[in-house]
């Protein structure tokens, strides 16, 4: 990585650090205040709890700083949808790691992630995109890409919807 990458990582950390520690301080205070606790037990409270909120928010904003990073110019993400494993892990993932799997569709084509990992990347026009009920089947030049389950409820459709408007059949 070259200097300039590195800082856009370390903006994004620092963004999601200062994001989740200021949310995580606010509720705090909020609650705090509502219980008529004393000022020093919750600015203690609002201390303590500010710094793995900080943690956790840094370590998702080096994940959504890595994304960026891939992006061409000119290239937007349209939407980015969580995958469900093929198998339960025996230990769930911690939440600073968020969601194991995420199908990112782009302006350009459709980016599978692992965590901060790039599995593959295929653009638009080589995809064939079939919504099966819950299930998204993704071909890349008559191959299969992979068979997606998805979390969210009508994913499949909007991903399907996002395909045939950016020249996918």
């Amino acid at each position: 990585m070259d200097e300039v990458q590195e800082r856009r990582i370390l903006r994004a950390r620092l963004s999601g650090a200062a994001g989740t520690a200021l949310l995580a301080a606010v509720v705090v205070v909020g609650f705090g205040v509502k219980a008529d606790l004393p000022l020093w037990a919750v600015v203690t409270v609002a201390l303590l709890t500010a710094g793995p909120a900080g943690w956790t928010g840094a370590q998702l904003g080096r994940q959504r700083g890595l994304r960026e990073q891939v992006l061409e110019p000119g290239e937007t993400v349209v939407g980015t949808y969580t995958v469900r494993p093929p198998y339960t892990e025996h230990t769930p993932p911690a939440a600073h790691e968020g969601p194991q799997y995420q199908l990112q569709a782009t302006t350009r084509g459709l980016q599978m992630w692992e965590r901060s990992a790039l599995l593959w990347r295929h653009p638009w026009p080589e995809l064939r995109v079939i919504a099966e009920g819950p299930r998204l089947r993704i071909y890349h030049e008559g191959r299969e890409a992979g068979t997606m389950l998805l979390e969210q409820p009508g994913a499949v459709l909007e991903i399907r919807g996002v395909a045939v408007r950016h020249g996918a059949v």
